[in-house]
């Protein structure tokens, strides 16, 4: 399973963006995705999550409100549209994958909890 993030790029404060995640090999439609990010000299933090059917998401309290996480089972991707955009959202944006496919309000949190992750998506928002 490969995990390939885009999207990524440089932004005003208060612009959008929209992250993607495509997915190759695997049973895309059966896992959970999830959006994490880290900032320079900070760890790794939750972003947002998404079940296997679409139907629960779940958002960082930072992000709640702004962000919002969509899936295309037909496409194999996984979608962050970020609104509202603040340098505090600055980071290095990275997509996971959990095979088991239900992520609960506990689990979205645990990196442990995904399997597979992509690369990495540089997000930078100006002042």
């Amino acid at each position: 399973v490969q995990l390939q993030a885009s999207g990524g790029g440089l932004v005003q404060a208060g612009g959008s963006l929209r992250l993607s995640c495509a997915v190759s090999g695997g049973t895309f439609s059966s896992y959970a995705m999830g959006w994490f990010r880290q900032a320079a000299g900070k760890e790794r933090e939750f972003v947002s999550g998404v079940n296997w059917s679409g139907s629960d998401t779940y958002f960082a309290d930072s992000v709640k409100g702004r962000f919002i996480i969509s899936r295309d089972n037909a496409k194999k991707t996984v979608y962050l549209q970020m609104n509202s955009l603040r340098p505090e959202d600055t980071a290095v944006y990275y997509c996971a994958a959990d095979t088991y496919g239900i992520l609960t309000e506990e689990s979205v949190y645990d990196r442990s909890e995904y399997d597979y992750w992509g690369q990495g998506t540089q997000v930078t928002v100006s002042s």
